[in-house]
């Protein structure tokens, strides 16, 4: 299976107003992100992945497979506190034939050495037993408060070549990026940055991509400058990315981003999220939409997301 690249998105899960999860909506999301060029990292931080249940995270994956979505570009977030819950969804993502998954470590308990971090993967590997498995680490120290150092990611790729196959680095710390890209991208440990903010400079430093919030919204301008990163207009992009993630980045982003969905979509539920999350308060919302149509922002067929 190729490996994943280019642009990818945490996609938000839509709710219904019972706060359970909407697979037509989830499902339509899915196949215009596709459409746009964006891989699927669904169960994300954005998707409100940890507020899911297993069961209902295999239920959302197994509504994409079965609407004929492509498993090659599905990269389903699997981490959780509970290793067999981990193991679980990880097993059925593998055997499903997702491209890899994204692992983050078990977050609850703070101040964990790199030895219990490492039995933790570990185990999990070990358990799933499965060649196929190509774990993607979840570095987002400012929400999980536990870091994926430099010298855990050696011994994992000393212990499972092939199988640790890259990272998503969401610490915001270039320093730290260009780090992995230059001590384990030349190894075959692909470095996807947290954010479009960083991807020119990712792509330059010989990474291979982005996994994004706001590639669920602006997928297209995103996609562009992945395709064009060499061209003398790449850096115009990125200043555009940035000012159009900036609008997103002020408020809650994952309620301001399905606050634009509801709005270009016509279809209200899509602002729902699960507490302990909430919307945008009215007048924020406003404030949100004159800001994006002043940026000449968009999202384009928006009408085939309503449910």
């Amino acid at each position: 299976m190729p490996r994943l690249s280019g642009v990818m998105s945490p996609v938000v899960t839509p709710f219904n107003a019972d706060l359970t999860p909407s697979p037509t909506r989830f499902v339509k999301h899915c196949r215009w992100l596709l459409d746009q060029g964006v891989g699927l990292a669904v169960f994300g931080t954005n998707s409100e992945g940890n507020s899911l249940s297993v069961s209902e995270k295999r239920s959302l994956l197994d509504a994409l497979l079965a609407a004929g979505l492509p498993a090659a570009r599905m990269m389903p977030g699997t981490g959780a506190c509970a290793l067999p819950d981990t193991i679980e969804l990880t097993r059925h993502c593998v055997k499903s034939g997702c491209a890899g998954v994204l692992m983050l470590p078990p977050f609850y308990y703070k101040g964990v050495s790199d030895e219990g971090l490492f039995r933790a993967f570990a185990h999990v590997i070990d358990t799933v037993a499965d060649d196929r498995l190509r774990v993607y680490l979840y570095h987002i120290p400012p929400v999980s408060n536990v870091a994926i150092t430099l010298t855990l990611i050696e011994r994992l790729l000393k212990a499972y070549p092939g199988i640790v196959a890259g990272v998503k680095d969401s610490s915001g710390d270039w320093a730290n990026t260009e780090a992995m890209l230059k001590n384990f991208q030349p190894h075959g440990f692909d470095v996807f940055a947290g954010s479009e903010t960083f991807l020119l400079r990712v792509l330059r430093g010989g990474g291979v991509g982005c996994i994004t919030a706001t590639g669920n919204v602006n997928p297209a301008a995103i996609v562009g400058l992945s395709k064009t990163w060499q061209t003398a207009e790449a850096d115009a992009r990125q200043a555009a990315l940035d000012k159009t993630r900036a609008i997103f980045q002020k408020r809650p982003m994952i309620a301001a981003m399905k606050a634009a969905i509801a709005a270009k979509s016509g279809d209200a539920a899509w602002a729902n999220l699960r507490p302990p999350l909430v919307e945008l308060p009215e007048a924020q919302r406003a404030e949100l939409m004159r800001e994006l149509d002043a940026d000449g922002f968009d999202i384009p067929n928006a009408k085939s997301l309503a449910g």
